[in-house]
């Protein structure tokens, strides 16, 4: 069972919308990470303020500099490329996604720590079971909110 989502909830926000595409190169991504936790970069539109509308146009697969299975920073020339993509196509990154190895499709202490982007969506792909576990949240000064996640064709 996951932990239940801590603090106040945020107000209504964007929903995380990717395709069943979009969807599979996450996963596929964080399975060619192992044993290591993989990471990566979500591209899309974002409103006059900054603040993400939800919808991914581009994913992008990063390396994770620490090269760990408990932890990942993602690889800063793979940043740079990915921003500026982002922005060439008319958008912004939007949010980023890691695999969990061994623990729940949850934030952990760690990733809290390390959200320092508050209008960002926080994508998490847990591979503890079987079937991957696919979750996304905003982490806005240590308080974590779940994001609805929409795929489509």
């Amino acid at each position: 069972m996951l932990p239940p989502v801590s603090g106040p909830s945020f107000p209504a926000g964007p929903r995380l919308r990717l395709t069943a595409g979009q969807f599979n190169e996450i996963v596929a991504h964080c399975y060619d990470g192992l044993p290591d936790e993989a990471c990566g970069l979500l591209g899309g539109p974002v409103d006059a303020a900054g603040v993400p509308e939800g919808t991914v146009t581009t994913v992008y697969p990063c390396r994770n500099e620490d090269a760990s299975a408990r932890t990942y920073t993602i690889d800063s020339r793979d940043h740079i490329k990915a921003l500026r993509a982002a922005e060439e196509a008319g958008g912004d990154l939007i949010g980023v996604f890691h695999s969990h190895t061994h623990t729940e499709a949850y934030p952990s202490e760690t990733d809290v720590r390390q959200a320092v982007e508050p209008n960002w969506i926080y994508v998490l792909v847990s591979l503890k079971h079987e079937a991957p576990v696919f979750r996304a949240y905003r982490i806005v000064d240590g308080t974590i909110g779940e994001v609805p996640v929409e795929i489509s064709r």
